[in-house]
């Protein structure tokens, strides 16, 4: 985005150029990843051919921009299958259903479309795998997060969810003897290696996946942070209360020191937040759309900012193939390592 024009003294307020933002600094990469991109369209496509409504278990995605624009197209969120008519077209969310939930949905004969992330998909093979092999799991996630909820409801038994190291140090496991960990993909990569490494200590020959499961794109994001957030007086993280990954973006720059604030919407941006904060880092979770980011830029804006730049970062070319149906493309499945 290019500058704006430098502007005369003379009609700008000489207190919103001291004390107000000057300069938008963008974190690369920011915003929607793959997996968001493969889910909305799913409903999106969903909707263009079977026509409104298309039920959705669950929100698409944790954002509230996202889901109130596919309400308006003709989606229907719900949380119970029975909440489903015979025969409907149903799409499963970006993060995952439990086994319990694909047998029912099943059992009731619908129409479905998975939209679960193939890097969720990836550790539910997993799971799935090990569990054959008579392994049991410690799972490092977030209590009631529904990726997690799916992840662990893989299996029915032998599945135990620690949140943080305090967590490792009291869970009883029925046996160790072959003992696997996972990941909720959208965790804090810092936070993860942390409980990992507690883990490891306290279970020895647990077994870990040879590239762990936080995904790239959470990973990049957070990346990005450690690099902006010491060069900002404040940062904002466009996300919803929900979105895991847009929480730990907010999180680690407070970490790092920095100020930090997330908004689910422009309008939430307060004025006062930027007295005395001349540059503002900016950024988005995973599920946030670009639109956001642009309405929040205008905000900063009206409160003084005169230039907008992005820094450096990892280029994302990744995408995913639409499920059977929807597509041009079957939808491929992800190449797994069996050493892992």
């Amino acid at each position: 985005m290019s500058h704006t024009e430098p502007v005369s003294s003379a009609n700008v307020n000489a207190n919103a150029i001291v004390h107000g933002p000057q300069q938008v600094v963008l974190a690369e990469p920011r915003g929607f990843c793959a997996g968001v991109d493969r889910a909305i369209e799913i409903v999106e496509r969903a909707l263009t051919k079977f026509g409104a409504p298309i039920y959705v278990r669950h929100e698409i995605v944790h954002n509230t921009y996202v889901v109130n624009d596919l309400k308006a197209k003709g989606a229907i969120f719900i949380e119970d299958l029975a909440d489903v008519p015979p025969g409907a077209t149903l799409v499963f969310s970006a993060h995952g259903v439990s086994q319990a939930v694909r047998v029912e949905a099943a059992q009731r004969g619908f129409n479905v479309f998975d939209a679960t992330c193939p890097l969720v998909t990836k550790v539910h093979v997993e799971v799935a795998k090990l569990h054959k092999q008579g392994y049991d799991f410690i799972m490092i996630g977030h209590k009631g997060h529904p990726e997690v909820e799916g992840t662990m409801g893989q299996v029915t038994e032998g599945i135990y969810l620690v949140e943080d190291v305090a967590d490792v140090e009291r869970v009883q496991v029925a046996q160790n003897d072959k003992l696997a960990v996972v990941t909720q993909t959208t965790l804090s990569v810092d936070d993860a290696a942390e409980i990992v490494a507690a883990v490891r200590r306290r279970f020895p020959n647990v077994r870990e996946p040879k590239q762990q499961d936080i995904c790239y794109a959470t990973q990049n994001r957070q990346d990005a942070i450690k690099v902006l957030a010491p060069t900002v007086d404040i940062l904002i993280v466009v996300g919803s209360p929900t979105s895991s990954n847009s929480n730990r973006l907010r999180e680690l720059a407070q970490r790092l020191g920095t100020e930090a604030y997330m908004v689910d919407m422009p309008d939430d941006l307060q004025p006062h937040w930027f007295d005395g904060k001349q540059r503002v880092g900016l950024t988005a979770g995973a599920s946030a759309p670009d639109i956001l980011v642009q309405q929040v830029i205008q905000r900063l804006r009206a409160l003084g900012a005169l230039s907008v730049r992005t820094l450096p970062g990892v280029a994302e070319t990744i995408n995913f193939p639409l499920p059977m149906g929807l597509g041009d493309k079957s939808m491929a499945a992800l190449p797994l390592d069996d050493s892992t």
